[in-house]
């Protein structure tokens, strides 16, 4: 029974598994939008929020290269930490936690392991702007018949 185990070991080892999470999460902030398996994708969400979470909040300079310093000991690519403390922590300063979403796509074709997009929320353009439109409808609980015999005498 797996009783009070958080960690999904994925079937590697310690070091293979935080050195695979690690470029997973420097793939997620340089290029916004990865592709993998929704196991994989899960362990990477609770590996990386963290991670952004330190980039706000940051009153002074020490405190900033403090955490920088903390993010590179995960990350150990400069390139993501500069992109996460310059342009995602700018995107990410109002939201409280969720910084990433995932998407099912389907089943891989080779072995039908259950695939997904994981990105951060605040750049995929296409889903910010279509909810709104979405939730702007009224639902009714009449039926289509009242309605039209409602439509009916006020036309005449």
């Amino acid at each position: 029974m797996r009783h009070n185990k958080k960690v999904n070991h994925l079937g590697r080892t310690s070091a293979h598994r935080k050195a695979m999470l690690s470029n997973m999460a420097a793939s997620l902030i340089l290029h916004k939008r990865i592709v993998t398996t929704v196991a994989k994708a899960k362990a990477l969400r609770t590996y990386v929020e963290p991670l952004i979470t330190k980039t706000k909040n940051l009153n002074t300079e020490d405190d900033m290269r403090n955490a920088q310093r903390l993010v590179f000991a995960h990350l150990a690519n400069k390139f993501a930490v500069k992109e996460l403390f310059t342009e995602v922590a700018g995107k990410v300063a109002a939201r409280n936690g969720g910084y990433t979403r995932i998407l099912k796509i389907g089943n891989r074709e080779g072995d039908a392991a259950e695939m997904c997009y994981i990105e951060l929320v605040d750049y995929n353009a296409n889903m910010l702007s279509a909810p709104k439109a979405a939730t702007e409808k009224k639902r009714t609980r009449r039926s289509k018949s009242k309605k039209a015999e409602e439509a009916a005498p006020a036309e005449a």
